[in-house]
């Protein structure tokens, strides 16, 4: 079960359901070459694309289902989905058994490649798993770090000499961290172990805490392809990952604070995981060596931890934040969450937190999609609050990222190409 919950449903899964449904239409359409039949199907798939074009309106501009615009090709495999099942529809009109056998086998394989199309645009959810939110990496090994072991001066691009049996990739996989602290309820955390953590006498590395988007799962899976390209380049080094989980089973936007709503979030990722990663991971242990990240609802979370804990977090990566927790319904939080209280709230959010404040030895990425007006615009006001509070700050718009996985992997990119300099992992 867990193989095929592997299972790649990206652009070669796609394109042969793709095929399937080429086929379905040529049975459909073309084994009924009458004129009245013509007109029928014609009419059948015109009104069943209206009917496409209307509710990816209504899900986009009027609900704001997923709070950012659609892309072109998002539309085109919404609507190519609704005119296809708008001819298996119509072919059950006044046509023999065999073509009513056809049109429904048809209607699954349509609804299947619309959504796979869908779903590879937005380019986050790579497996079946992944789809289904199911986790499908497997618990990973973990050697206890030694506390006495000597952290070696200087750069470590300069002092590492990787042995020869070095893997070439690192490793993924999850750990249960426990919440003694905050007892939020967290789903296991995704972990990468780079290559030279992996050797026989691995050196403390860099900790790099990641946190994904709402809905989403503490996947590895983006950041482990991120870094193994990055090990490649620089002699198995890269930080030690933890993609920790900010909102839960029930995929809540927690807001990223201690609330009696979702749970103690923020002391989770501050105590529970940095404990636990100081108890279990070979790292380094100095703030400059740490880094906090996120994407979307995540990079909201970074961006508030870092000005909330400076001695902790030396860097943040913010990959297409939001401008300030729950920023995508703000007034339902201001009620819901703080009683009706905008003070309250307002000393929540990270512009806020850093007016009056300096922070020089912090490093701060902000990416988003050029295309990615709301996000866009969340970054360029958080990242010139950082660099007026005194961040080291790299701004980046990711061209035509949009607010799926091209902006998350290039943002990933981004965060590395800043940070390795600085974490000592290239010179």
């Amino acid at each position: 079960m867990n193989e095929l919950l592997k299972l790649e449903i990206t652009g070669p899964v796609v394109m042969t359901v793709a095929v399937a449904v080429g086929v379905g239409m040529f049975l459909l359409l073309l084994l009924r070459p009458s004129s009245r039949w013509t007109v029928t199907a014609i009419l059948g798939i015109a009104a069943a694309a209206v009917l496409g074009w209307l509710t990816v309106w209504l899900v986009e501009d009027v609900l704001d289902v997923f709070h950012v615009g659609l892309t072109p090709r998002v539309w085109f495999w919404a609507i190519s989905g609704f005119a296809a099942l708008g001819l298996a529809v119509v072919t059950f009109r006044h046509s023999p058994r065999w073509r009513k056998v056809a049109a429904a086998f048809s209607i699954p394989v349509f609804v299947l490649v619309s959504a796979l199309g869908i779903n590879m645009e937005f380019g986050l959810n790579n497996t079946l798993g992944s789809a289904l939110g199911i986790p499908t990496q497997d618990p990973i090994k973990l050697a206890k770090p030694n506390p006495d072991e000597r952290v070696p001066s200087g750069p470590l691009w300069r002092n590492w000499q990787p042995p020869a049996n070095m893997p070439a990739a690192g490793k993924v996989g999850t750990q249960v961290i426990p919440p003694t602290d905050s007892g939020f309820n967290a789903r296991p955390a995704g972990i990468y172990l780079p290559p030279a953590a992996l050797t026989a006498n691995p050196p403390k590395l860099p900790l790099f805490v990641l946190m994904m988007g709402q809905p989403g799962l503490p996947d590895p899976q983006y950041v482990a392809a991120a870094l193994d390209d990055f090990a490649a380049r620089n002699n198995g080094l890269a930080p030690i990952v933890i993609v920790a989980d900010q909102i839960g089973p029930n995929e809540d936007d927690t807001l990223c604070l201690d609330t009696p709503t979702y749970g103690n979030v923020e002391k989770y990722i501050n105590v529970d995981v940095v404990n636990w990663a100081k108890a279990n991971l070979n790292i380094l242990p100095d703030r400059d060596h740490w880094t906090i990240a996120g994407y979307s609802n995540g990079g909201q979370c970074a961006i508030s931890f870092a000005v909330k804990y400076p001695q902790m977090w030396g860097n943040v990566v913010d990959i297409s934040g939001e401008e300030y927790p729950g920023a995508e319904d703000p007034a339902g939080n201001l009620a819901d969450i703080f009683e009706g209280d905008q003070a309250a709230y307002n000393a929540q959010m990270p512009i806020n937190i850093m007016k009056g404040k300096q922070f020089p030895d912090t490093t701060a990425v902000f990416t988003a999609g050029s295309d990615d007006v709301v996000y866009v615009a969340a970054a360029k006001a958080v990242s010139a609050a950082a660099k007026a509070a005194g961040m080291h700050v790299t701004y980046y718009e990711v061209p035509n990222g949009g607010h799926v996985g091209i902006a998350l992997n290039a943002g990933l990119a981004k965060g590395f190409e800043v940070l390795y300099p600085r974490l000592g992992l290239s010179p």
